[in-house]
């Protein structure tokens, strides 16, 4: 991605806005939970509230994994809050040996009905 723009970095979590693609990319590079994990997403949603129309994009490939409350609290709170602000594709890149497949397909689930409530 070119011309990003910084929005948040930590050891967990870096989060990019390109303006070029209307995306926010959220890369996790290890393992946190709530305030560590909630926090690069609260500014995830900061960047989709403030560009109509912007999407998200997880990569997953250094480090993701939930603690059950914060999946919970993505499906509860995240989800909802990234369709009300105009979300309507959330992209996730996941390393070559799909080691959290079982994991975001599960979000995907939760969300589904969220983004795409005609399915």
């Amino acid at each position: 991605m070119s011309n990003k723009e910084m929005i948040y970095l930590s050891e967990f979590c870096d989060v990019f806005y390109d303006p070029e693609k209307n995306v926010v990319l959220v890369h996790w590079k290890k393992y946190c939970e709530l305030e560590t994990y909630r926090l690069p997403l609260e500014k995830a949603l900061q960047v989709i509230r403030e560009h109509s129309g912007c999407n998200y994009v997880a990569d997953t490939r250094d480090g993701f994994e939930d603690n059950p409350l914060d999946t919970k609290w993505v499906a509860e709170y995240f989800m909802p809050k990234a369709k009300e602000y105009g979300c309507r594709i959330i992209y996730f890149i996941i390393d070559k040996n799909y080691s959290l497949k079982d994991e975001l397909e599960g979000q995907e689930k939760d969300s589904a009905s969220l983004l795409f409530p005609e399915r």
